[in-house]
């Protein structure tokens, strides 16, 4: 794979499985480099065994997603976004003909569910400010007036402020998309006429301003369960809290709280009995306690039990995804472990089974007419959809065929014992054919994530380019416990570091053909920390690339939007502590060959971060350069500018050639 085969990248959405279980429609998006966006459209797919049954297009528009089943299964609900504009709902007639536009909202929909009877969509939406965000004509951001901020958080990576722009929930009768369409009446000689509305206007059910999310009907439809933003106090990590909204027939208000305790909730979903199933993590009764804390998965007998039991084992089992409730009790969720994310179902009585098995990703789940549908992925498929059953997952489609026809090379797993005894998982990826091969080093950001098995764009261009990409899970990663979580807690750079360089010198004495003379070291965010970390502590490397970091702890808090309890949980709060885990402290000791890559627009690590760290490696003599995307944030490496996303690679790939030519 090379950067040009961006396009080739298809990411499947969760599978909505119609009532009677044969069918299912996703989203299937990509990056469009023509149009400098991610397009994407709508299929319908097969969920049985015939082989000769194909998956068809069901939606042509620029970027439809999100697809949703009415309870009786007649229409889908579903995003559709054009180009330069918000998404909007919109329904589609199962039976056939055109879809129907629901909203017209001025920033757009987030989010939705129908109402059990299927007569009306629940959605999220944001509700600007007077004067801001295109709601008055002519009045232009620089032009807004000035915002008055009170609050430990008020912006977010990708968004910007969001205060004055809170997410509320909003009702709306779903349209008769057998009616007759809104025809707009001609001028007169009186004039021009009033137009009509083109979409019904929605009722907003949520009174605090503050960001909602989460939104789940009660079985009934008489309540929706929402989660609501709770300011946060110094230090302390911000969370949700969980609240009951009745639909009465006059004005909504702002409902009642379920009690939670110190339970921070991830998400919702209700049983068929009333059951309340809650995700959530417990930040402890500071409300601080974030780091490498998984979700846990609770159930209330009914909401106002003041009394939530918990089903799983945060210590062991990190668990995701909004739950899925079974006709017959219980949900399913995703497990991550070592790489891989499995479907398990999660009883009443604390039983947890898995449903899958091998080297896969699941990522989404989708249920109906007794059929389990997944999105996921694999060593050699970026996204499919596949159908649990036996203990498997049968695929239906083969999105990624054109990716592996441009040529996809398959990591090999490997396990290495540290200098301590510790063992350390991870992955090589090696470029076909013979020789040695120069390779780089490559660290994942969080530090609470994980590198995966599944096909990852990143290898697979730097192996095309040449190189051999070595990748691991060091402690502080997420997928092996919280304990192997927390051993960097207010311990940066300790053994994590001896993990990262142990793997790569057991990588290059396990498998001949990595150059263990010519080596390169890259990654972002967390990986960016331990990139620069790295070299200032080891000068073995002919070059680096450090992308997106958190470099200088020391002026995270009150630049990033994270800044508030981030890194005084995770590198301490005392100026020794910081100093000793700071990356920016010691760039005076480097000497390594340094690309410093980051976003103009990133909220969650600043630009000030690379800039001060640029700056000192300029000051000391070392070669360095600066690279800045405009527009982009912290996330430009998966979901920025299709050709923005292309200019990376190019950027690195080039800084590579440099520093560590492949033969």
């Amino acid at each position: 794979m090379q950067a040009a085969d961006l396009p080739l990248i298809r990411t499947v959405s969760r599978p909505a499985v119609h009532p009677d279980g044969t069918w299912a429609v996703v989203a299937v998006t990509r990056p469009d480099l023509d149009a400098d966006a991610v397009v994407g459209q709508l299929w319908r797919v097969p969920l049985g065994g015939d082989a000769e049954a194909a998956p068809s297009r069901l939606t042509r528009g620029f970027r439809d997603t999100e697809p949703r089943f009415s309870p009786d299964g007649a229409l889908v609900a579903f995003l559709r976004a054009q180009p330069q504009a918000a998404p909007q709902l919109w329904v589609l007639p199962v039976a056939g003909g055109e879809a129907v536009q629901v909203t017209d909202r001025t920033l757009g929909v987030s989010g939705f569910r129908w109402s059990p009877d299927g007569k009306r969509l629940a959605f999220l939406s944001r509700e600007p400010e007077a004067g801001r965000y295109g709601s008055v004509e002519g009045i232009t951001p620089a032009a807004e007036g000035p915002r008055r901020i009170t609050e430990w958080s008020w912006t977010r990576n990708g968004l910007g402020y969001h205060r004055d722009r809170p997410q509320h929930v909003y009702l709306v009768d779903v349209p008769d998309v057998a009616g007759e369409p809104v025809v707009q009446p001609a001028p007169t000689a009186q004039g021009p006429a009033e137009p009509r509305p083109t979409v019904a206007q929605p009722r907003r059910v949520t009174t605090d301003d503050v960001d909602h999310s989460g939104i789940t009907f009660t079985p009934d439809g008489g309540s929706i369960a929402v989660l609501a933003e709770r300011e946060q106090g110094a230090g302390q990590v911000g969370r949700s809290v969980l609240r009951m909204l009745p639909l009465g027939a006059g004005v909504e208000g702002g409902g009642s709280e379920v009690e939670l305790g110190t339970l921070g909730p991830q998400a919702v979903a209700f049983g068929p009995g009333g059951e309340l199933y809650v995700l959530a993590q417990d930040h402890g009764p500071e409300g601080k306690d974030f780091v490498a804390r998984n979700a846990a998965l609770y159930v209330l007998s009914a909401w106002a039990d003041p009394e939530p039991r918990r089903l799983t084992d945060p210590e062991t089992q990190e668990l995701g995804h909004e739950p899925v409730a079974l006709p017959d009790g219980g949900v399913l969720l995703v497990l991550a472990s070592r790489g891989t994310q499995h479907v398990v179902r999660v009883d009443d009585d604390g039983t947890t089974t898995r449903l899958t098995g091998g080297d896969v990703v699941v990522s989404d789940i989708g249920v109906g007419g007794g059929t389990v549908a997944v999105a996921y992925g694999d060593p050699g498929t970026y996204g499919e959809v596949g159908v649990v059953a036996d203990g498997a997952i049968h695929r239906r489609t083969d999105f990624s065929a054109p990716l592996r026809a441009a040529g996809v090379v398959t990591p090999t797993e490997l396990t290495v014992r540290g200098r301590d005894g510790y063992p350390v998982h991870g992955w090589v990826a090696v470029p076909e054919g013979t020789g040695t091969h120069p390779t780089l080093l490559m660290i994942h950001g969080g530090p609470y994530a994980s590198y995966t098995a599944g096909l990852f764009d990143e290898t697979q261009v730097l192996v095309d380019a040449g190189y051999a990409v070595v990748y691991c899970n060091p402690r502080g990663s997420a997928g092996y416990g919280q304990a192997h979580g927390r051993t960097i807690k207010q311990a940066m750079g300790t053994v994590d570091l001896h993990d990262v360089l142990d793997f790569l010198d057991g990588a290059v004495a396990s498998d001949g053909r990595l150059d263990g003379s010519r080596v390169g070291v890259l990654g972002g965010s967390y990986g960016g920390y331990l990139t620069a970390w790295t070299i200032a502590h080891d000068h073995r490397f002919a070059g680096a690339v450090v992308e997106r970091g958190f470099l200088d702890p020391e002026v995270f808090v009150g630049t990033s939007d994270i800044g508030s309890f981030f890194g005084l949980e995770y590198v301490g709060d005392k100026p020794e502590q910081v100093a000793a885990q700071s990356p920016q402290a010691v760039a005076g000791q480097v000497t390594t060959p340094t690309l410093v890559l980051h976003s103009e627009l990133d909220l969650r690590c600043p630009l000030s971060q690379a800039e001060r760290y640029y700056s000192t490696l300029k000051g000391h003599g070392v070669e360095t350069e600066l690279v800045v995307f405009p527009g982009e944030n912290h996330e430009l490496s998966r979901s920025g500018r299709p050709r923005h996303r292309q200019q990376r690679f190019e950027v690195i790939l080039d800084w590579w050639r440099r520093y560590l030519p492949v033969a």
